[in-house]
């Protein structure tokens, strides 16, 4: 593609953008999203709902709804899904024009590599994808490891009288947050404010100013680790960046792919562990084999990362042009929201995808996203699975769920459970 045709482009998709920004939406100023618009965050247990299966059976691309002037398209079949995600030129994820005053480049609240389009994406992509080479991630097997051994330690350490324990808050939180506390090198005076700053940012409950504030939060206190590291480089992925590329890449930008870790890497692990060791306890066998046998471990965690697709939607695209759909017309202007659970579901790509199969060959699966803004911390939750799973079906062979009815989270762009009661050792009193 000739640098005038990339240019031409950027331009069509800014003037799309600013038509949508010109009509006075600012999504930070929402205090509720419409059911029309956030149904399909709705499951029954880990299942999606049954309508958004009919629909897609129906058509698999569909208009969901009209929301503050914009036509909502909702895409729940796996080849229009992969179809739009691959999509580098029709369609744009900058979401910035619809933030108000936070749209800004610069020194806004909004960035990182899930709001930005090539060649911004692709430079800031560049300085993150290093760290996660599978190269440089073997040097955190042993980190990881440690932390989940140390984790099942205090989950023992925690339990009441007759063995029950909460899986969630001992176990479930804690792996993946201090693995990113380690990866990003943040000190460990900052990690009870990061820890804060959690899972508020994927409820949409309360509309945008929950979950944009949320953001908001996480990124000034990101922005204020960078700006410390600065002279002063740590031994984590912001130090090392700032080695390597210096003034490169400013506070702003630096901030914003550490908030990308975060974001990516946290929230959606740890709902992957506490949903993935839920189901897995509803199959016994599938639970016992991990203990012993690392290729049904990789399976395993393979068929509950496409069962469950805890990432509910991929980032919003925004189309910079008329396109077609799935036979639909969608405009310029127009929004179209992925649903991951729906796409990996889909019938047309096999048969019995609607239930768990830990025997079930590895599939192409998109729980992970796909295309460019694929996540790019895949290989590192993959590893945290493969091995806490594991290790806690050969630490805890008879743990079993404490609670006849788990409490799911609602409106969340990131499905999960509140909590995970278990018993750790059938019969047994650990005081």
């Amino acid at each position: 593609m000739s640098r005038l045709t990339t240019y031409l482009k950027a331009r069509v998709r800014k003037q799309v953008l600013a038509r949508v920004a010109g009509n006075g939406i600012d999504l930070t100023q929402l205090d509720k999203v419409p059911e029309s618009l956030s149904w399909p965050l709705q499951r029954t247990g880990v299942d999606p709902v049954e309508r958004l299966g009919e629909l897609r059976a129906r058509q698999p691309v569909s208009k969901l709804t009209s929301f503050l002037g914009m036509t909502i398209w909702l895409v729940t079949g796996d080849a229009e899904a992969r179809e739009v995600l691959a999509d580098t030129t029709s369609y744009s994820n900058d979401i910035r024009p619809l933030m108000g005053k936070r749209g800004s480049t610069t020194d806004g609240d909004i960035g990182g590599l899930g709001f930005t389009d090539p060649p911004e994406h692709t430079r800031l992509r560049r300085l993150l994808t290093p760290e996660f080479t599978m190269r440089r991630l073997e040097r955190l097997r042993p980190l990881v490891a440690g932390i989940v051994e140390r984790q099942l330690d205090e989950v023992e350490r925690l339990a009441d009288r007759s063995g029950t324990v909460d899986l969630v808050p001992t176990f479930a939180f804690p792996v993946p947050f201090l693995v990113i506390c380690e990866l990003l090198g943040l000190p460990d005076e900052d990690r009870e404010t990061f820890r804060q700053l959690g899972s508020a940012r994927f409820d949409v409950s309360y509309g945008g100013q929950g979950a944009f504030g949320a953001v908001s939060g996480s990124r000034r206190f990101l922005m204020e680790a960078t700006h410390r590291q600065r002279s002063n480089p740590g031994d984590g992925l912001i130090g090392q960046i700032i080695r390597e590329h210096g003034d490169d890449i400013n506070d702003f930008d630096l901030a914003g792919l550490a908030d990308g870790v975060f974001t990516g890497g946290l929230e959606t692990s740890a709902s992957m562990l506490a949903l993935g060791t839920a189901v897995l306890l509803d199959h016994p066998g599938d639970y016992h084999r991990l203990a012993s046998d690392t290729v049904a471990a990789e399976h395993t965690v393979e068929e509950l990362l496409r069962y469950l697709s805890v990432v509910q939607v991929a980032f919003g695209r925004f189309p910079n042009r008329d396109v077609e759909l799935g036979g639909q017309a969608i405009a310029a202007g127009d929004v179209v929201i992925v649903h991951l659970p729906g796409a990996n579901r889909d019938a047309r790509t096999g048969a019995g995808l609607e239930t768990f199969d830990a025997l079930r060959a590895p599939t192409s699966h998109l729980a992970f996203g796909h295309g460019f803004h694929r996540c790019v911390g895949a290989e590192l939750a993959r590893m945290e699975l493969r091995t806490a799973f594991p290790a806690l079906a050969r630490r805890y062979p008879d743990l079993a769920v404490a609670t006849d009815e788990l409490t799911f989270r609602e409106n969340s762009l990131v499905y999960g459970v509140e909590s995970l009661p278990v018993r750790l050792r059938a019969g047994a009193s650990l005081h």
